[in-house]
């Protein structure tokens, strides 16, 4: 696919970072539908004047009965990377390091072992040329199948609304990042994962950008509702606290979101939200 031009792109930014915000609170008030008492806390932050970094986003976060924690951020960030970083975001040397980037991303962690942990993140970032990355994948500690194919045919149907063979491009690619090399598994079920996502049409990725999005609001939900009541012992528990320790450790080596939030000087707190309150080696 050939890079649309920033002067092309540049103007979805805005339009972008509306579009999380609103998927943010609905992601949201679905998710708090399911507790008793819990709700979302909300941290806005920002860099002061003068700082390379300049923007800012809303961290949410909510530990609850059925979401141990859960954490739906949004971020609209401008600026210069610092040299050192400019190897990990396409365009970057070329801008000298300025870039653009906003976006949501999500992870739940549940207290039930039948329910499974879930990740979501859709992004645009401009550097010398303008990109969308993304996707959606599935972390259950006792897979079932029923819950693995719901999944991806909301995934596969928000893909083949943009491009009759993206589905079986960003699951290959998905399998393939969503791996961990040193065990030799992967995280998951997989989902699709797409990044440097820039064709002729910027206002055509955008709306599948979105479909993504509206895709996992639409396909979690009813999973968390199908297992949330499932009883369970503390055997199953203990599987899941292992089954985090893998999270952690792809999370802090391998995620990109995890490094290029390093190498911004964002919040911490809000690239950290998806590791879980609970884990065990």
């Amino acid at each position: 696919m050939n890079a649309a031009s920033p002067d092309t792109a540049a103007g979805l930014a805005p339009a972008m970072a509306a579009y999380c915000r609103d998927l943010q609170d609905r992601v949201c008030g679905a998710f708090e539908a399911f507790e008793p008492q819990a709700r979302f806390s909300s941290n806005r932050w920002s860099k002061p004047p003068g700082h390379a970094l300049e923007g800012g986003g809303e961290s949410r976060l909510m530990r609850g009965a059925v979401f141990e924690k859960v954490g739906v951020n949004v971020s609209h960030v401008w600026g210069v990377l610092p040299p050192e970083a400019h190897g990990q975001v396409a365009g970057a040397r070329e801008s000298q390091g300025r870039f653009t980037a906003c976006g949501i991303s999500l992870v739940a962690h549940m207290s039930n072992p039948y329910v499974p942990a879930v990740h979501m993140n859709v992004r645009y970032l401009s550097t010398s040329r303008a990109w969308f990355g993304g996707g959606a994948d599935l972390t259950p500690t006792f897979p079932f199948e029923e819950d693995t194919a719901d999944f991806h045919r909301a995934l596969r149907s928000a893909c083949d609304g943009w491009r009759p063979d993206a589905y079986a491009q960003f699951k290959a690619w998905c399998d393939r990042y969503f791996y961990l090399p040193h065990r030799q598994e992967a995280r998951g079920v997989g989902g699709i994962f797409f990044d440097d996502l820039a064709s002729d049409d910027p206002q055509a990725d955008f709306a599948f950008v979105r479909s993504v999005g509206e895709a996992f609001l639409a396909v979690y939900p009813p999973l968390v509702a199908r297992r949330k009541d499932t009883p369970f012992d503390d055997a199953a528990r203990e599987r899941l606290l292992l089954k985090r320790g893998r999270y952690v450790e792809f999370n802090l080596v391998y995620d990109r979101g995890t490094k290029f939030g390093f190498s911004t000087d964002a919040d911490p707190e809000a690239y950290l939200m998806s590791l879980p309150p609970l884990v065990r080696w």
